[in-house]
């Protein structure tokens, strides 16, 4: 299969969910064409919103979840159940084929402990990923649909950050280009008192604008999440809207759409 003719898009549960139909569309007519999408999705607010529920608390240490045992079965019953679920089903209604797993389903994502696991508990970081499984779903002609839970050769689970479990997928798979797909429509740089989408931003330049204060609030975390996609063979990651008008296909085909943020 042609490295070109398949791309990794991670996006969150939350932005997944609030997707317009024409957006699975254009997925669906990707597939049509030949295209091989694989999703990575998250899901942090709806794990939050379970954790409260079930009055469990949840706290954060450097953006990552504290994840005790009990806290790991509400993500993998959120993640693998309900979210995963849900994509594979706004996927299915728009005539694509999808196949929802997790990182446990085949130890399709093997992990270990992130370094300071005492602090944060079963947050693990991806060391081997077995794309003989995902290309053996894409041969079957289905999207896969990645819950990031890993597991380790004792059977441990654990809960990965989506970001660096979808870059760890794409680098194993081959993949260059990784596609984020959130709420904005790429980094913002104000030019003659104008907002204006940057077209393509080192990880350097990001460190600087943010440094500066030209990157701020909740754009941080965005950038710092896609920054987080660029390991391995992967050598660039676009951020675009789901909200722009086919914009999967216009990404793939095209460019010239969201920003691209490059090593160097």
């Amino acid at each position: 299969m042609e490295q070109d003719q398949r791309f990794v898009m991670k996006c969150g549960g939350s932005t997944l969910a609030a997707l317009p139909e024409a957006f699975f569309a254009d997925l669906q007519a990707l597939q049509e064409e030949g295209v091989r999408p694989v999703i990575v999705h998250g899901g942090g607010p709806a794990i939050s919103e379970t954790l409260g529920k079930l009055g469990i608390e949840s706290s954060f240490v450097s953006g990552l979840r504290v994840t005790t045992e009990a806290v790991l079965d509400v993500v993998e019953m959120v993640l693998a159940g309900r979210i995963n679920k849900e994509i594979v089903r706004k996927i299915g209604a728009s005539g694509a084929k999808a196949l929802g797993v997790s990182g446990v389903d085949g130890q399709l994502l093997t992990a270990q402990p992130v370094a300071n696991s005492d602090e944060i508990g079963f947050v693990g970081e991806v060391t081997d990923v077995r794309a003989e499984i995902i290309e053996g779903i894409m041969a079957m002609g289905y999207i896969p649909v990645i819950a990031p839970i890993g597991i380790d050769a004792e059977a441990q689970r654990y809960n990965i950050n989506a970001d660096t479990a979808a870059g760890a997928v794409a680098s194993y798979l081959g993949v260059e280009r990784m596609i984020v797909v959130t709420d904005v429509p790429g980094i913002m740089r104000t030019v003659d008192g104008e907002k204006r989408v940057l077209s393509s931003v080192t990880v350097a330049e990001i460190d600087e604008m943010i440094a500066s204060g030209e990157i701020y609030g909740g754009m941080i975390p965005k950038v710092k999440a896609a920054v987080q996609c660029i390991q391995g063979r992967v050598r660039e990651v676009v951020i675009v809207s789901g909200e722009e008008p086919q914009v999967l296909s216009r990404v793939v085909k095209e460019g010239g759409i969201g920003t691209r943020i490059i090593q160097s």
